[in-house]
């Protein structure tokens, strides 16, 4: 689908489907996917509710909606994967991307999505339509690549590159910071919005290894600024070099960082709790801390 010309094209998303799709077709990598789809089950424990229609949005595999259908026998769950090869069985599945959702508004109790929203080029207009599909009281949970994600990857590739040619292209994709999601799910209209940060270190032999699992997961650069030649194996050695100089551990084996940031929102409803109105509280904050309480006037002296 063509993009507003108002939002920038980080990605290449046809290139995104692409390795994506040839991901699945390997021995993939999915401790990162996996450990999404666990802690998803664990973080929908706690949410005292039945849900009928449930929305698993562009995860990379097809287990995430057989876990919720596993544990919500008796809802509908469709799946909206971004290419036909993570689709599952065993429910209604269509192929979609997560920036242009063919459905209609209110019609989900819960939408999941793991690992999908971190290549999206209108993250914001991806949660509209997802707060818009939900229906009041509906609750929204997603896990994405976020935070420092392969930042020992991004700094040895841009001084190697910067070393042996004399500059840099973009070859590590940004990643969105904690503090900005939040923010992101209020402007985007999200009730009681929540992010938290679940950070992992992924040890390797070498920096190949490290390069082998993107690959395996379809993780690979897919900037549209990206260089289109291949990369010379030259600066691929001296990257190499500098990874093991800089992030190895002191038995040899180099750290990779993948942080994964959890979002959860919920479509507003009146039954809600909301925050107290200005001056409607029923005891001074000083009285509740049991502190002596100090006026400031317009100088700054207290008083």
């Amino acid at each position: 689908m063509p993009q507003p010309a108002s939002i920038p094209l980080v990605f290449d998303r046809s290139l995104v489907r692409r390795r994506l799709a040839r991901s699945l077709v390997r021995p993939q990598a999915d401790f990162l996917f996996d450990r999404a789809r666990d802690d998803m089950l664990d973080r929908l424990l706690p949410v005292q509710r039945a849900f009928s229609m449930i929305l698993e949005l562009g995860a990379p595999r097809a287990a995430a909606a057989q876990a919720l259908r596993h544990a919500n026998p008796a809802a509908s769950v469709i799946q909206v994967a971004p290419v036909a090869a993570a689709l599952g069985r065993g429910g209604p599945a269509l192929v979609a991307d997560p920036e242009a959702l063919p459905f209609g508004p209110e019609r989900f109790d819960l939408a999941v999505s793991l690992m999908a929203l971190h290549s999206v080029n209108d993250l914001p207009g991806a949660l509209v339509q997802v707060r818009r599909s939900l229906k009041p009281d509906g609750l929204f949970l997603a896990a994405m690549l976020g935070g420092q994600s392969l930042q020992e990857l991004r700094i040895v590739l841009a001084e190697a590159e910067a070393e042996i040619t004399g500059g840099a292209s973009p070859r590590v994709a940004p990643f969105t910071d904690l503090r900005d999601l939040g923010h992101l799910l209020q402007r985007t209209g999200f009730a009681l919005p929540v992010t938290d940060l679940d950070k992992l270190t992924v040890r390797y032999g070498s920096m190949f290894g490290l390069l082998a699992d993107l690959r395996a997961m379809g993780l690979t650069n897919a900037l549209m600024d990206r260089a289109r030649r291949p990369t010379p194996r030259r600066l691929l050695l001296r990257a190499a070099e500098l990874y093991a100089a800089r992030f190895a551990d002191p038995d040899g084996r180099l750290r990779a960082t993948f942080d994964l940031v959890w979002l959860s929102g919920w479509a507003p409803h009146e039954s809600q709790q909301k925050p107290l109105r200005p001056g409607s509280a029923k005891m001074r904050l000083a009285d509740a801390l049991g502190a002596q309480e100090q006026r400031i006037d317009l100088s700054g002296k207290s008083q």
